[in-house]
């Protein structure tokens, strides 16, 4: 299979009030084209750090990333083709949509930047492919549910058609009915829109549920990379365990 996102020796750190401290350590993984890959681990192992500079979201970074042939360069932001073929779904769906603003403006505005057109019979085919009446695009957040939030950001990003998409805890927020409803709407979509995944989670189950390969990450280190079989007997306590290895460094987010 054909390398989709290629990450070499990548190493993170922030200023503080005296020196710098390392928040992500060497980390290197690959992911094929069409798989979900799992960044998992306790809370503050560093995972969400990487799929911040994935995302170009963090550009204070060394090392490699390489994203379908396209190398990103530390210090610069994302542009291009590649900015669009990189998009992004938060922990928080409500924080992640302006609360000021209609559903029909939060996605019409992405479409509107790359001189689209067609904006409001786009938004209302982008809504009913993640189960939502186009009705609902006349609506503000906070009249939406958790669940239908999360549905209008992973619409809002499947907008601009990208190649990658990265879920950051995207269902961490949302009841136990409702995270499976939008798990099994990633992987539909997944399927129909032949996209790659990376999932960042702290949940044994749902990585189960969701990927094919993944990392097991703590203090800003790999500890353990994960074929499908051992992520299928993943439990809870070896994630958090992860929290007490030995393993050296800063403890990222």
């Amino acid at each position: 299979m054909t390398s989709a996102v290629s990450v070499e020796q990548l190493s993170i750190s922030f200023p503080s009030a005296k020196t710098r401290f390392t928040a992500v350590s060497d980390v290197t993984f690959s992911v094929e084209e069409g798989q979900t890959f799992g960044l998992i681990g306790p809370s503050g192992c560093g995972k969400t750090t990487v799929l911040r500079a994935i995302a170009g979201l963090n550009t204070g970074w060394t090392g490699l990333i390489d994203i379908f042939g396209a190398k990103l360069e530390p210090g610069r932001k994302i542009t291009g083709d590649t900015r669009r073929n990189i998009q992004m779904v938060f922990q928080d769906p409500y924080s992640s949509l302006h609360p000021r603003h209609r559903i029909a403006h939060i996605l019409g505005e992405p479409l509107k930047v790359h001189g689209a057109e067609g904006i409001d019979a786009a938004v209302g085919i982008a809504l009913d492919r993640v189960g939502l009446s186009p009705a609902l695009a006349g609506r503000y957040p906070h009249q939406l549910s958790g669940g239908q939030r999360q549905r209008v950001a992973i619409a809002r990003a499947l907008l601009l058609k990208p190649k990658l998409l990265l879920l950051d805890e995207p269902t961490s927020a949302l009841d136990v009915t409702v995270q499976a409803e939008i798990l099994n709407l990633l992987n539909d979509l997944k399927a129909s829109h032949r996209m790659t995944f990376i999932l960042v989670s702290h949940d044994a189950g749902v990585i189960g549920h969701m990927c094919d390969r993944g990392v097991l990450m703590s203090h800003g280190r790999i500890a353990r990379a994960l074929d499908r079989a051992a992520l299928s007997e993943l439990t809870e306590d070896a994630v958090e365990a992860a929290a007490w290895d030995e393993t050296p460094g800063y403890r990222g987010n």
